[in-house]
């Protein structure tokens, strides 16, 4: 893997989390320079860790490029054991096919549920218990992060999946994740996924709607 220094690391944890970065963006965000950020840039890219999306037009001025990351990009932040997972997938499915898989992976999410539940129900507004579960997210990896819209929608966003390589091979780990969002607010809210990093997006992320 390539050597990067700090400040490259933060550009590539900030495109990471909000998507394609303008250097003005990155510049007032991390509290560099303009100049300093082409720079980094510059590195990074012959590091083939970013690239440039198509100039945006603009009403006035030149049309302001943004920089992504590369599949190399995003191969830096970690898929937790992704390939013995994917073994693992495979073996189960071989040995003791789909249902048995697929009981595995609801008594997994059960679990997971039963452990957010125990953390947010202590939470009063429902603003608290889905910052409450953006905060566990993260520690589990999936670098999450709360908004609340105009509205009174809140968004979760899941900015990187540990487990993207597993979900790909089985995609039943998305729809346990859906369905155990659902069921953690059943009585305060419903729960849509909005974005799909494995129909294109660069995340995933949920709208949860409180019931009136």
């Amino acid at each position: 893997m390539a050597e990067i220094s700090g400040s490259q690391d933060k550009i590539l944890h900030q495109i990471k989390r909000l998507g394609p970065q303008s250097a003005k963006d990155l510049s007032l965000s991390l509290g560099m320079t303009t100049m300093g950020i082409r720079q980094h840039m510059a590195i990074l890219e012959e590091q083939a860790l970013v690239t440039t999306t198509p100039p945006a037009p603009q009403k006035r001025g030149r049309p302001v490029a943004r920089w992504q990351l590369t599949e190399q990009g995003h191969a830096r932040f970690p898929d937790a054991h992704a390939q013995m997972t994917v073994e693992l997938i495979a073996s189960v499915r071989d040995l003791l096919g789909e249902q048995a898989l697929d009981k595995i992976i609801t008594d997994c999410a059960k679990k997971a549920e039963e452990t957010y539940h125990a953390a947010i129900e202590t939470k009063r507004t429902l603003a608290a218990k889905v910052t409450e579960l953006a905060r566990l997210r993260t520690a589990e990896g999936y670098m999450a992060e709360t908004e609340r819209l105009p509205d009174g929608t809140f968004r979760l966003a899941e900015n990187h999946c540990p487990i993207c390589i597993a979900a790909t091979s089985c995609q039943g780990f998305c729809r346990a994740e859906l369905q155990t969002f659902q069921a953690l607010f059943e009585d305060r809210a419903t729960v849509k996924r909005e974005d799909y990093l494995l129909e294109g997006a660069r995340r995933c992320s949920y709208l949860i709607t409180p019931i009136n």
